[in-house]
């Protein structure tokens, strides 16, 4: 089934970081670094679309970058979790581009080439970790994710915006550098490679002690993941222009930790070693309670980016207690998840944004009435918060289902007591901007007719909540794209 003529992984990955190269030395070229900047995504979403074929017909091959001299090679291969991932970025990517031009323009921030080719590294980065062959791989763009990002979020250069920053980049590197690298090394000590395997590399060569603890290493070592209590730099972050905001809760950052917990549980220990390990239903409940707690914080929230923002902590933790359930149908419901909260909440920052850029209102306090002034942007509003509860027709319905099927097989019945709560806070904090701003009178004096964000912004978030209804109809060959790779 090939879509597409082969392209090699390699090639792949590597765009974006020679795209990144090119958007920085035409930074002093406006109407150049614009046209490099439309360019880039297109390639590379259609390098990623190339390794469609490949995975469904179960022809894929291990490419190598380069040696390391002594040690593991940094080589790349396919495999359908990593797929759907990088799916997931080039696709978002595409519209993120313009929306970001737009938005920074509009704004009137200052520069722009810096910024976007910070951007495109995330990008490239997140593409390496989604065809990471081995942990050692993952781990390099894991870090060079974390340290790309940092200069966006403080990309405004004042004392909050560097403040945030530091609290970003300490959080993700104390965690990483403490706890995932111990993790990695130990595991290559004992598996004698740190190539993923289905099954698991770790299954049969560590004891449930070593297991146990490794376990605790790599999940909470994961920091971008969000499981409390390392969950501090996500918040922090929301100092950041906003396309930031979406490239880190929709797009790379957030996903690219969701994503090695789910690769951890599927091939670093494998489902059925995982769930016979101790730590295993400790590390369960805690991702219940980050769940729980981030949703009620949430709730307390009247700006709008923070209680997105907690938002995602919230959803984060439906993905990383669909690993921990370890059972095919929760792994699936985390692989889903992973996509469609992407859309999603990428619809969700991207209408913050447009309400900042063009009415300066930050607060949910202050949308009474304004679905009258920007109809588009309220209503995508909308759409996107319904995909992020779960609700229909949008795709997260699928995920959630697959979640909570995954609870009952696994017998956990308080987890599935505690998915139906967490929807019902969902509801209580995501629905009441998008009621507010269609049902109640403006609060301000503006009476005029419609006066929506620039064309660059409002037509990807258009795009994006339109994705979360075609995700409703292509849920089942995502599910069984997931479940290929699970054996």
């Amino acid at each position: 089934m090939d879509i597409l003529p082969p392209i090699p992984l390699a090639a792949v990955v590597v765009w974006p970081f020679l795209g990144a190269i090119a958007i920085g030395l035409a930074a002093g070229r406006p109407k150049l670094r614009d046209t490099l900047c439309w360019f880039v995504p297109l390639p590379f979403f259609v390098g990623v679309l190339a390794q469609i074929g490949p995975v469904v017909d179960d022809q894929t091959t291990r490419q190598v970058l380069f040696n390391l001299v002594p040690g593991p090679d940094i080589a790349f291969s396919l495999r359908p979790l990593g797929l759907l991932f990088a799916l997931l970025a080039s696709s978002l990517w595409l519209v993120a581009t313009p929306y970001a031009l737009g938005y920074m323009k509009k704004g009137g921030y200052a520069s722009l080439g810096r910024f976007m080719a910070c951007y495109t590294i995330a990008l490239g980065a997140a593409a390496g970790i989604a065809f990471a062959d081995d942990l050692l791989t993952l781990y390099i763009f894991y870090e060079i994710l974390s340290v790309s990002t940092y200069p966006l979020v403080a990309h405004t250069g004042t004392d909050k915006a560097r403040g945030g920053a530091r609290t970003y980049l300490a959080v993700l590197l104390a965690t990483s550098v403490g706890l995932l690298l111990p993790a990695i090394i130990t595991t290559w000590h004992i598996a004698g490679t740190l190539r993923l395997a289905e099954g698991g590399l770790l299954a049969g060569e560590a004891g449930p002690v070593m297991g146990s603890i490794l376990l605790v290493l790599f999940i909470l070592g994961t920091g971008k993941a969000a499981v409390m209590p390392f969950h501090r730099w996500l918040p922090a972050a929301m100092v950041a222009p906003t396309p930031v905001s979406a490239l880190l809760h929709a797009v790379a950052v957030v996903k690219a930790g969701v994503f090695v917990v789910l690769t951890v549980a599927m091939y670093v220990f494998g489902l059925e070693y995982l769930a016979s390990l101790a730590t295993a239903t400790p590390l369960l409940y805690l991702g219940v309670f980050t769940m729980l707690a981030a949703s009620v914080v949430a709730l307390q929230q009247d700006n709008l980016k923070a209680r997105l923002a907690y938002s995602t902590v919230s959803q984060l933790a439906y993905i990383v207690v669909g690993a921990l359930l370890a059972n095919q149908w929760a792994a699936i419901g985390g692989g889903m998840h992973m996509l469609m909260h992407g859309f999603g909440k990428i619809t969700l920052f991207f209408c913050a944004g447009a309400i900042y850029v063009t009415t300066h209102k930050t607060l949910v306090s202050e949308m009474d009435g304004l679905g009258r002034r920007m109809p588009f942007t309220m209503l995508a509003f909308l759409v996107g918060a319904v995909c992020v509860i779960g609700l229909p027709p949008t795709g997260a319905l699928w995920s959630k289902w697959h979640l909570i099927r995954g609870a009952l097989d696994a017998a956990h019945y308080p987890v599935v007591a505690a998915f139906a709560v967490s929807t019902l806070l969902n509801i209580g904090y995501l629905l009441p901007p998008a009621l507010r701003a269609f049902l109640r009178p403006p609060r301000d004096q503006h009476r005029g007719g419609m006066e929506e964000a620039p064309a660059l912004c409002v037509v990807p978030l258009c795009v994006t909540a339109f994705g979360t209804l075609v995700l409703f109809a292509l849920a089942a060959p995502v599910a069984s794209l997931l479940g290929s790779g699970l054996g």
